[in-house]
């Protein structure tokens, strides 16, 4: 009986509607803002692989049941099987979800994601790689790692390094919230669309017999406003963001930040540098050095990069900030200390991700080029 209902459980994390021609998955742990767990990517894993061979299936919409579309990876749950497991445990997860966002970056039909609530962390990496992301008033983003002692991983190294100027240098050190007109003006989503339209938008998408990212973008552009940014919005601040978050290094970036103060009193820059000296060193510097590298490569080499990144840092070989802050300063993590996040696991049993051939499919030029 326990094993059955358990395992009802699991089939409920996802929820699916077939209609004609589309698929809509909802995540259903809305009292844990859908949090991911393995099985929650277990089940979006199998759906993502069914409907690419499913000729009928022309769209996959992804949406997040109650205030939130996800918050990323369940860190509680995971800490705890970690501690009462061990490291492959976590590993294991991060290899199944990495794959889960290798997928959708590369999906042969076009997803929609519906942005209606928070989407921190894992959240942006079952949605920011698909083909369109719509944002509603509701939409609350952020990558809050290098506050939790982790790095901006699900493949955030590839998405925020094409971000115009610095800007994905800022969003990943300091974690900042982006409301969904600050996530359309960055083209981190595709659309914006005010929350009461989104019930007539489903109906008019899963009515349609077509997979041209064309035709669906016009008809998600029926629904459409153009937000305005308010004026206190750290998209305004580009310029600002552009002279700091461009240094080589961490210190540098906080160096150019302490001299902005000097020559205009300014409470954001106050506040970024309060956010940036809170936050892990650790983490900001293999943060910054990741989306850095990500500059320079294909979706799948920054995966397979950000994989021996979060087992280095589930190891805890060289510092235990996924625990604690240690190193507690900058100045303290050598470059060399920094290098090694970016190695090989020295572990007979662990081996480097690799990620599902897509030579199979007829691939569309959008998912192509982040190969």
């Amino acid at each position: 009986m326990a094993s059955s209902v358990s395992s009802q459980h699991n089939l409920d994390l996802v929820l699916v509607e077939a209609d004609s021609f589309a698929r809509r998955l909802t995540l259903n742990r809305h009292k844990q803002l859908n949090a991911q767990t393995i099985h929650t990517i277990s089940r979006l894993l199998e759906f993502f692989l069914a409907y690419e061979e499913d000729p009928t299936v022309k769209l996959v919409i992804l949406k997040g049941k109650g205030r939130a579309f996800s918050v990323g990876g369940d860190v509680a749950v995971l800490v705890r099987d970690i501690r009462a497991d061990d490291w492959r445990v976590g590993a294991n997860f991060f290899s199944k979800v990495y794959t889960l966002n290798y997928l959708i970056a590369t999906y042969s039909k076009l997803q929609v994601s519906i942005l209606d609530g928070l989407v921190m962390g894992g959240g942006a990496g079952i949605s920011v790689h698909g083909r369109f992301r719509v944002a509603t008033e509701n939409l609350v983003f952020a990558m809050p790692e290098t506050a939790l002692g982790l790095f901006p991983d699900v493949g955030a190294s590839y998405f925020l390094s094409r971000l115009p100027g610095f800007f994905g240098e800022y969003l990943g050190l300091t974690g900042s919230r982006l409301d969904g007109a600050e996530m359309l003006a960055c083209g981190l989503a595709t659309h914006f669309v005010p929350s009461a339209k989104l019930p007539m938008l489903e109906a008019a998408l899963c009515d349609v017999d077509s997979s041209d990212p064309v035709i669906i973008s016009s008809i998600i552009d029926q629904y459409c406003e153009q937000p305005s940014l308010k004026e206190q919005s750290v998209y305004n601040r580009l310029d600002v963001i552009d002279r700091c978050f461009s240094k080589k290094t961490v210190e540098e970036i906080l160096s150019a930040l302490e001299r902005e103060v000097v020559h205009q009193m300014d409470d954001w820059i106050s506040a970024t540098i309060h956010t940036l000296k809170k936050a892990s060193p650790t983490s900001l510097k293999i943060s910054h050095r990741s989306i850095r590298e990500g500059r320079l490569q294909g979706v799948g080499a920054c995966l397979v990069r950000e994989y021996r990144m979060v087992c280095h840092v589930l190891l805890g070989e060289f510092s235990k900030d996924f625990y604690e802050w240690e190193p507690s300063k900058l100045e303290l993590i050598a470059d060399s200390t920094v290098d090694r996040y970016f190695s090989k696991v020295n572990d007979e049993e662990w081996e480097d991700l690799k990620l599902p051939s897509r030579s199979n499919f007829n691939l569309p030029p959008y998912a192509i080029a982040k190969l």
